[in-house]
């Protein structure tokens, strides 16, 4: 490279003109310049930094404009570029690499996903020249969004509240309109306050006609928010959103625009899944009547081809698993002896299982039990007894209860939150374990007060006097008073 050769009028045009499109290193590869020549140059003309030249912003840059907000973009870059497709690229300066979004592929994305954008918060021309259909959204999006308040309800707006709900001529409309909250707001607030009264249902129950479904396909379309759509057809905002889920399947108005397209409503609406058919009203009585059909297709077939002749045998008391059918029956469909598996009912979980021999706790309870005992031994286990030789060891299994054989609270008989409580404590609390002398509690009548045996003397000291005529019955009270320290009776 020539050393101090002069620019021409040229160049100059031709680095204002590609300035932020082409990389520095290209730019010097282009005019033939060092590195230093160009950012002297650049300084000289005056043009703008890097990144805010061209036809580009920063992605950090953008969210501030559209969101108003300057917090970090990490949530973001899942929502917006990876559910919904925002085109980023990247920019390289020196060494430095720039998430940077194209101004007309931003707004090609945002005339697609306006119904997830706020424009609201957005202020005009701040990213430059706008498409027409911006001022327009902008103005949609304040009429929706006018609601969406984000402060704490006050005490005042809690006792309004009660006071139009009692006088039962409010619906969710109205509630929404008189209070300046949004429809789902108000909901949530009934419920947590707990109240009693609710708005009165809508009087418009009659069936959508074709100009309400029209108005609903062109109000998708301009992307009106089903605020605005349901004022249009004279409905609540829930009811259209329960229209627009019961045909596509989703709530998501984007999502809706891209399936409907041009078309009527109902077009392009998609198959919907099984799991989806089932709990949908058009579908579940159709689908139930497939899969009955399927069913019996599947059995007659199964029949017809002649393998599996003992059907019955996961259900049948007669089945062994390594002898077979211990009635001597060559199939189920001649089987006279068929006696059912009985229900039987765990002690700890208290649900139901079927087994052919007779057990206590269901297999699942069984396998935790087993886990809880391995855990008890290896936490508690191998530890020395008191004034013996360091070789001899013992560990102290856990016992059943000598007090309840059911798993449930020893005091109340219910069956929730239940907890294991252990009668004598402290250094005893062992002894407790080795000889069954512990109950199930819930929680409330364990570790809480009032009635907690922790804080309830009267509780405690009558737990104490049952586990010690639990004990009596195969020791004697001197045995007791040796390892409890005391007696209770």
């Amino acid at each position: 490279m020539s050393k101090h050769r002069p620019w021409t009028t040229a160049e100059e045009a031709y680095l204002s003109e590609q300035w932020g499109q082409l990389s520095v290193p290209a730019l010097c590869k282009a005019l033939n310049r060092s590195e230093h020549a160009i950012m002297v140059r650049v300084n000289r003309l005056g043009l703008p930094p890097f990144l805010e030249n061209g036809e580009y912003i920063t992605l950090n840059q953008l969210l501030q404009a559209v969101t108003g907000c300057d917090t970090a973009y990490s949530y973001k870059m899942i929502s917006w570029v990876e559910n919904r497709g925002l085109p980023v690229h990247d920019k390289k300066r020196n060494r430095v690499t720039r998430r940077v979004v194209y101004l007309e592929e931003f707004w090609e994305w945002a005339e697609k996903n306006r119904s997830f954008l706020d424009f609201s918060k957005m202020e005009p021309l701040i990213l430059g020249e706008e498409p027409d259909w911006v001022s327009e959204q902008r103005k949609k999006d304040y009429q929706a969004f006018a609601n969406q308040r984000k402060d704490h309800w006050t005490t005042a707006e809690d006792d309004r509240l009660k006071i139009l709900l009692k006088k039962f001529c409010y619906g969710y409309a109205d509630l929404s309109r008189l209070m300046n909250r949004s429809e789902g707001a108000i909901q949530r607030r009934i419920n947590d306050l707990e109240l009693k009264e609710r708005p009165v249902k809508a009087g418009n129950r009659n069936e959508w006609t074709a100009d309400d479904y029209k108005t609903l396909a062109d109000g998708i379309r301009a992307g009106d928010s089903y605020w605005l759509i349901g004022e249009k057809i004279g409905r609540s905002e829930k009811a259209v959103r329960g229209k627009v889920y019961y045909q596509y399947f989703t709530e998501n108005e984007d999502k809706v625009r891209a399936m409907l397209g041009n078309r009527e409503w109902g077009d392009g609406a998609p198959v919907p899944t099984v799991k989806q058919a089932l709990n949908h009203s058009k579908y579940h009585v159709s689908l139930l009547k497939e899969i009955s059909k399927l069913a019996g297709i599947l059995a007659y077939r199964r029949n017809e081809l002649g393998y599996e002749p003992y059907w019955q045998r996961y259900m049948c008391m007669k089945w062994h698993d390594i002898k077979g059918c211990t009635a001597g029956c060559d199939n189920c469909d001649a089987c006279t002896d068929f006696e059912r598996i009985q229900p039987q009912y765990c002690a700890r979980c208290g649900s139901t299982f079927f087994e052919r021999q007779e057990a206590k706790f269901c297999v699942f309870c069984r396998a935790a039990r087993k886990k809880q005992q391995q855990k008890k031994i290896c936490n508690y286990g191998f530890t020395r007894r008191p004034r013996c030789r360091a070789k001899e060891r013992w560990f102290v299994m856990p016992s059943m209860s000598l007090l309840q054989h059911d798993m449930a609270c020893y005091l109340t008989g219910r069956r929730d939150s239940l907890e294991r409580h252990h009668i004598f404590g402290g250094a005893n609390r062992k002894h407790s374990e080795r000889y069954g002398l512990w109950v199930y509690l819930t929680h409330d009548y364990h570790n809480e007060p009032p009635h907690g045996v922790h804080h309830n003397r009267r509780n405690n000291e009558r737990l104490k006097r049952e586990a010690q005529r639990a004990f009596e019955r195969t020791h004697t009270r001197e045995d007791f008073i040796k390892i409890f320290g005391r007696n209770w009776l």
